[in-house]
């Protein structure tokens, strides 16, 4: 197979994911999104990154979804939609990165199907955001709307602190996205999921006093064997956003009742290989591999009826 590799420069992810590939016999190619170039010519599209005509990919496993301007990103997303249009398999769906990247659009679809998510509200208006931050109980977390890491997430609890950071976002033309801080356990689980199926669990707890069970803010993780409760729960959430390949993260609250925080169309997995002793990588091409066979008999199938 020929398969792309969409991330950042530089990137471990990348850099496993195509050692992974080609030790199997694949040519791996790695991409970046700053250099898709587009266009129609007598009705034919060109889609190319950088000098690689993606059309001509089997596969293409998206690691990042970099920072940029709405127009970039929207663009992006335009980019990932045509390319799949052509038949090329995309690691995630356009449609299921577009759900996942957005933790409001997340939620909401989250809840519609009847899926315990955070108490949550989404606004452009300080003033709202303080009569939200009331009615939450005056605790509440703050996060971007677009984020991942627990990068950029803070505490709120005091009043005065709520109304200096939500005017803050409000003059930066930020939207303010806040959730009813969870008054259960701190620890977090984390779930990665393949294809339906379970390549590793763990449960993570949060360090140096910090509420964010984050691995990149330093938590502390283990092996966790999650319980039918929680794998129907993850299996329900990357089902809903449309995430063949996703990370679920769940928390109980005060109640003892799972909650699902957040579905990551882009997992990280470095602290997970470490703590469920798996090759994500590896699992990862040998289900590109079976996928892509699958795809070849029911074509040959189609072709000989």
């Amino acid at each position: 197979m020929r398969i792309g590799v969409l991330g950042n420069e530089g990137s471990w992810y990348v850099d496993q994911i195509c050692s992974a590939a080609t030790s199997a016999g694949h040519e791996a190619l790695s991409l970046q999104f700053q250099q898709l170039r587009a266009g129609v010519s007598d009705n034919i599209s060109h889609l190319h990154i950088g000098d690689v005509d993606v059309t001509g990919l089997d596969a293409i496993i998206v690691r990042t979804m970099p920072p940029g301007s709405l127009e970039q990103v929207v663009c992006r997303m335009d980019f990932l939609a045509a390319v799949a249009a052509t038949g090329a398999r995309i690691i995630n769906d356009p449609k299921a990165i577009e759900c996942a990247v957005d933790k409001y659009l997340t939620t909401q679809k989250l809840a519609s199907a009847g899926i315990r998510v955070p108490d949550t509200t989404v606004c452009e208006d300080s003033n709202a955001a303080l009569v939200a931050f009331e009615q939450l109980g005056g605790d509440v977390v703050v996060k971007p709307l677009f984020g991942a890491e627990g990068r950029g997430i803070m505490r709120v609890d005091h009043p005065e602190l709520a109304l200096r950071t939500f005017r803050t976002l409000e003059r930066l033309q930020a939207t303010i996205y806040l959730q009813r801080f969870n008054q259960g356990p701190l620890t977090d689980i984390r779930i990665l999921l393949l294809d339906g199926k379970i390549v590793g669990c763990m449960k993570r707890s949060p360090s140096n006093g910090d509420f964010r069970a984050n691995a990149a803010q330093d938590a502390v993780c283990q092996a966790w064997q999650p319980t039918r409760v929680e794998r129907e729960l993850a299996l329900q959430a990357a089902n809903v956003t449309g995430c063949v390949f996703s990370g679920v993260d769940l928390m109980y609250n005060e109640h003892q009742q799972p909650v699902v925080i957040e579905v990551n169309a882009v997992p990280g997995w470095k602290a997970l290989e470490k703590t469920c002793d798996v090759d994500v990588p590896q699992t990862l091409i040998r289900w590109l591999e079976d996928s892509h066979q699958d795809n070849v008999h029911t074509i040959i199938n189609r072709s000989g009826s």
